[in-house]
């Protein structure tokens, strides 16, 4: 699904994702627009994903991005990922793959698979970061862990280019990043 829908708020959000479902896009922004302007961060990424997609509104990557950050900024995990690939592709930013990692790192943290398998990109081929085979199996083997299966192709590719050494150290890495809940990876 592409809107969210937080289980806890219920009323004009949820009736805002059925309108969105069934392609009503001008009741979903009727819905959302309010919520949003009163800081709800599930509403704020609809409006985001209306926004960059210009789902019953104008494409506007600008606007996009200003209800991505809002969600962002209060921890929204799907909005972050977002924002990662807004400057990740140069939307409505200027392209900066540092910032793109910053914001799929706080995905990551939060448990998106399709976050931790992009940072698992990102150190294959040093965008953003240093490049790092140790650091590329443990993302890829995390989010493979969370049944992201594009990652796991990507873990065994990988896998065949690391010594024995690093291939344990980013297992061991791996494993301390989910036992203290991808926090600090």
């Amino acid at each position: 699904m592409l809107f969210a829908r937080d289980p806890a708020v219920s009323g004009d959000l949820a009736e805002g994702v059925a309108a969105a479902q069934r392609g009503d896009f001008a009741t979903a922004l009727r819905e959302w627009k309010p919520l949003a302007e009163q800081g709800d961060p599930s509403a704020q990424y609809n409006l985001g994903i209306m926004h960059d997609n210009g789902r019953g509104v104008p494409q506007d990557y600008k606007t996009a991005i200003k209800w991505y950050t809002l969600s962002a900024g209060q921890g929204h995990a799907k909005a972050q990922y977002n924002l990662g690939w807004m400057y990740k592709d140069g939307h409505g930013v200027f392209q900066d793959d540092k910032i793109a990692v910053k914001w799929w790192k706080l995905s990551a943290q939060q448990g998106l698979g399709k976050a931790q398998y992009n940072l698992g990109w990102m150190y294959k081929d040093g965008h953003g970061v240093l490049r790092d085979n140790i650091y590329t199996h443990m993302w890829f083997n995390i989010a493979a862990s969370l049944g992201y299966k594009k990652a796991v192709k990507g873990r065994d590719i990988i896998a065949k280019r690391m010594t024995s050494s690093q291939l344990k150290k980013a297992q061991d890495l791996a494993m301390q990043c989910v036992k203290k809940k991808y926090k600090s990876c």
